[in-house]
């Protein structure tokens, strides 16, 4: 009982931190490796910029399977985020998995009631709790739902904090809160089905690492933060 107490204490402190864009107001990029079944395959870096009250966030993901020499998937994005006063006002993609063309717009409508999306996968509107996928906003462990940040879908999610754990990523330590992001729809197909683990640092809420299984395991790993 004491254990399930302190992890509930846990938990709540994790969720009153600062989770906003703000905490990422010191830094100007981030770098993280990817790989695959621990084989590194690619890279996804953001690009901050601030500007009186705007805070742009610009990223650029790549990464290729490729096997005896012929690649097998290539997948290429890129992303701009924009907030006004901590507050997201709007955000757009493009995205080639192979030949395949994927896009996404959001943005808020009018009277900031709601979020209106235009993508691949989905066009229409959604609650403004709702969130960006992008793992980097610290945000999103509050969320219900994330919004795909390739096709717009909507994705209805449960949280679950595991607990404070220690991660060494490229030689560096790190205090970590480790969550499970899930899906809270139990009739997906399998390929859209969420089951996700990310770290946040304890201290700044900077994203430390994630990692998934999908045809295969994989693992997004910090490698440059300033």
């Amino acid at each position: 009982m004491k254990k399930l107490i302190l992890s509930i204490v846990i938990f709540i402190t994790a969720f009153n931190l600062s989770a906003h864009v703000d905490d990422y107001k010191e830094y100007n990029y981030l770098e993280y490796e990817l790989f695959r079944n621990n084989k590194l395959i690619g890279e996804h870096k953001y690009y901050f910029t601030k500007k009186n009250d705007i805070l742009t966030v610009k990223s650029v993901v790549n990464f290729k399977i490729t096997k005896l020499g012929v690649d097998l998937y290539n997948y290429f994005a890129e992303s701009e985020e924009i907030y006004k006063d901590g507050k997201f006002y709007k955000f757009s993609s493009t995205t080639k998995q192979n030949k395949k063309d994927k896009y996404v717009t959001i943005k808020p409508s009018e009277d900031e009631s709601k979020l209106i999306i235009n993508g691949s996968s989905y066009k229409g509107n959604a609650s403004n709790e709702f969130i960006v996928g992008t793992w980097w906003n610290h945000e999103i462990v509050q969320a219900k739902a994330q919004i795909s940040a390739i096709s717009g879908r909507i994705i209805p999610q449960n949280v679950k904090f595991i607990g404070e754990e220690e991660l060494n990523i490229n030689g560096k330590k790190f205090n970590a809160h480790h969550f499970n992001f899930s899906s809270s729809q139990k009739d997906l197909p399998k390929e859209k089905v969420l089951n996700t683990n990310i770290w946040y640092d304890k201290k700044t809420n900077l994203w430390i690492k994630a990692s998934f299984d999908k045809t295969g395991y994989w693992e997004y790993r910090l490698k440059i933060y300033k």
